[in-house]
């Protein structure tokens, strides 16, 4: 394998952090383990580097001049799954919330160890993967789960209705892998939480639920394929 090659396999992240400092440390200390990595001090800078470069993960700071991080999520996630892990000073629930609820599938607060965030990254990047068990035992009808007109590939984390893609960020690809993998089950909060990541909560859970229904349930307040089982967890069923 040639340079270019093995520098081209490396996940490729982008940093937006207005702090020149913090962004100059975390480019420095990401690529020192493994990674590619681009920079942009605010939304509109980040957004130009989007239109010509495609990323694996973007490092994204929630205040900022211009447009703020959550408001950039927000608009990215109507064109985009990339994993978003946003980083904040603030350390309310709420604004975790807020985050999730805007797609963002991790949330690291400021001030923070380096070495935890590298393992944060890790994390989301491997959600969005299959597993090796799958990729190797699973045939083409094996790996499909169908339920009314949507399809779901357990290998590909793709989620397709009636052959239009739906976009998923890494969280929900976890989360439909779990559902989906068990198609009719009852699945606890606590399994998705493992499912998903050992940093997610329950609530967190919820929000991700609610977020998928509203990509491909025909009336999300009245769910037909993802159930609530009152007291129990969630499942997924094919109507």
């Amino acid at each position: 394998m040639s340079v270019v090659d093995a520098v081209s396999d490396m996940p490729h992240i982008l940093v937006v952090d207005d702090d020149t400092r913090l962004r100059e440390l975390l480019k420095s200390f990401l690529s020192r383990n493994g990674f590619r990595v681009t920079a942009a001090s605010h939304a509109a800078e980040a957004r130009q580097r989007l239109q010509s470069l495609d990323f694996d993960l973007i490092v994204l700071d929630v205040m900022m001049p211009g447009q703020s991080g959550l408001d950039f999520a927000a608009e990215l996630r109507r064109t985009d799954s990339v994993p978003i892990l946003m980083l904040t000073a603030r350390d309310d629930p709420k604004d975790r919330i807020a985050g999730l609820e805007t797609g963002v599938d991790d949330y690291l607060g400021k001030p923070f160890e380096p070495r935890e965030l590298l393992l944060r990254i890790q994390s989301v990047l491997r959600r969005g993967r299959p597993a090796a068990v799958s990729a190797e035992t699973a045939g083409p009808a094996e790996r499909l789960v169908k339920f009314g007109p949507l399809q779901f590939d357990l290998e590909l984390g793709e989620l397709t209705q009636k052959g239009k893609r739906v976009p998923l960020t890494d969280a929900e690809i976890a989360l439909m892998r779990a559902l989906a993998g068990n198609l009719g089950e009852v699945l606890s909060r606590e399994a998705l939480c493992k499912s998903v990541g050992s940093d997610v909560n329950e609530r967190a859970i919820d929000v991700q639920v609610t977020r998928l229904r509203r990509k491909f349930e025909p009336d999300p307040g009245f769910p037909r394929y993802l159930r609530t089982v009152r007291g129990q967890g969630y499942r997924l069923v094919d109507a």
